[in-house]
């Protein structure tokens, strides 16, 4: 499989940045009753199912507000059911306890499975849409850090203590280097360029003509929260099966909230 050279120039984001993550993202939690008519706006979805991956450390309790918005909007949204994502530990040293939730899902109808990872979740969701095409629907990853090194990231200490698992071994570094790759599938990364706990440019999908970049403006923590970021999901997920467009960033509003256009 080829793969691409990893970009040591990245710096982490700066400590400010890191230590506003929380309050950040409680605000943007709070505007979600604000942003609902436009969030309510959207059309509604085909009833396919989306699977979200929730970030390090983190379980299905951390991304249960955008799963009820995804069912609200019409989607077969699931929980990863796997407990605190704490990499290999938690998927197996190959991903197969990911593969067999996939493969479950995939099962009840046979419809290709949408997945949605944040953060390290993202970096499963790249990892395995690559090991089973034919299943995945389409990948959206939230601030997830999938090239770059991992040592750019202000919680790469955290992770080895609590994964087991070393940053920098052959396979952390393989699945970064095909990070830098191009999908199967379609893809969108959403990442923010002011989040305090990855750096965005590590999270910036490769050009092909099924990848897109949709920036917001938030925290790492508040992705899963965010009214920008639902509405971007919820916009990519009701794109057709087989009529994938990227993000139309036209209108004021739409030009307000998402200040950079795709891979430009």
């Amino acid at each position: 499989m080829a793969t691409a050279a990893l970009d040591y120039s990245i710096k982490p984001p700066s400590p400010f940045l890191a230590l506003m993550e929380l309050p950040r993202a409680l605000m943007e939690a709070g505007m979600l009753p604000i942003a609902a008519p436009a969030l309510a706006s959207l059309p509604r979805g085909d009833g396919h199912p989306v699977l979200v991956i929730p970030g390090f450390n983190a379980s299905d309790r951390s991304t249960r507000i955008l799963r009820f918005y995804l069912r609200q909007m019409g989607y077969d949204a699931h929980t990863w059911d796997l407990g605190r994502n704490r990499g290999p530990r938690t998927i197996g040293d190959g991903g197969e306890k990911l593969i067999e939730r996939i493969e479950a899902i995939h099962g009840r109808d046979h419809s290709r499975v949408s997945l949605v990872g944040w953060s390290l979740g993202g970096i499963m969701a790249r990892v395995i849409s690559r090991r089973m095409p034919d299943k995945v629907r389409q990948v959206i990853t939230l601030g997830a850090p999938f090239a770059g090194t991992p040592r750019a990231t202000r919680v790469w200490r955290l992770y080895e203590m609590l994964s087991g698992h070393r940053i920098d071994d052959d396979q952390s570094l393989s699945y970064l280097s095909e990070g830098g790759m191009p999908l199967p599938v379609p893809a969108t990364a959403i990442w923010s360029r002011n989040e305090g706990i990855v750096p965005w440019a590590n999270c910036v999908e490769p050009y092909c003509a099924t990848s897109d970049n949709i920036e917001v403006s938030g925290s790492h923590f508040g992705l899963p929260v965010n009214a920008a970021v639902l509405y971007a999901i919820a916009d990519r997920l009701a794109q057709p099966e087989d009529d994938w467009k990227p993000f139309d960033r036209r209108g004021l509003a739409r030009s307000i909230a998402y200040p950079s256009s795709g891979h430009a």
